[in-house]
């Protein structure tokens, strides 16, 4: 695939996300996720599973180690299976991110066939991949081929008129305002039909 496609720009997000190496779950902080995950006090959560509020107080801040039966109840209190209680989410909950990008200061990423700009590109570990994008093709010749990555894909026209072309419908024409939202593995590509270069946002899941 040439460097012209949107999947060089997954990749590079990829990479700037890093490979953090998870942590082992530390049992008492996990309960007290848990507990607060349901909005239970202390002496809710111990009532919920059996046990007194003094020894969930001291499981949670790690001045013991509890039994397997102690694990089974709070288990069972909390509606969850033992081994859950050492398994990390399934997805990291991160609240109040938050990336600003003022107009013109994003990540600069030209390539062959479009210019991108990519937006929030300081956060780490993103679920989306935003980016605007001025559509510099003007046929599909000028591509290597369908333009194909993992994950969906949302594509909204900013100005001028573009034709999408994509592996399994007709060509479309959409202009300003018009936005589609596509499997990303279905071969894809944009070309502009405008005078001037298009532009459009671009939002691809990150998976």
């Amino acid at each position: 695939m040439n460097d012209g496609t949107p999947r060089n720009l997954i990749e590079i997000a990829r990479e700037s996300g890093g490979t953090d190496t998870v942590p082992p779950v530390d049992l008492g902080v996990r309960v007290r996720e848990l507990r607060k995950a349901r909005d239970w006090t202390l002496e809710q959560a111990a009532k919920q599973a059996g046990l007194a509020r003094s020894t969930l107080s001291k499981i949670e801040n790690g001045q013991m180690s509890p039994t397997y039966d102690a694990l089974k109840k709070l288990a069972v209190g909390l509606e969850i299976s033992v081994p859950q209680l050492f398994t990390p989410p399934a997805a990291e909950k991160i609240n109040g991110r938050m990336a600003l990008t003022r107009a013109g200061e994003g990540t600069a990423k030209a390539t062959t066939t479009y210019e991108h700009e990519l937006l929030g590109d300081q956060l780490r570990k993103k679920q989306m991949l935003p980016y605007r994008a001025r559509v510099r093709a003007r046929s599909m010749d000028e591509f290597d081929g369908w333009v194909r990555h993992d994950g969906e894909e949302f594509l909204y026209v900013l100005t001028g008129v573009i034709t999408l072309f994509t592996e399994f419908y007709e060509p479309v024409e959409m202009r300003r305002g018009d936005s589609a939202y596509y499997d990303g593995t279905m071969g894809h590509n944009v070309i502009s039909t405008s005078a001037e270069d298009a532009t459009i946002l671009w939002v691809t899941s990150l998976v």
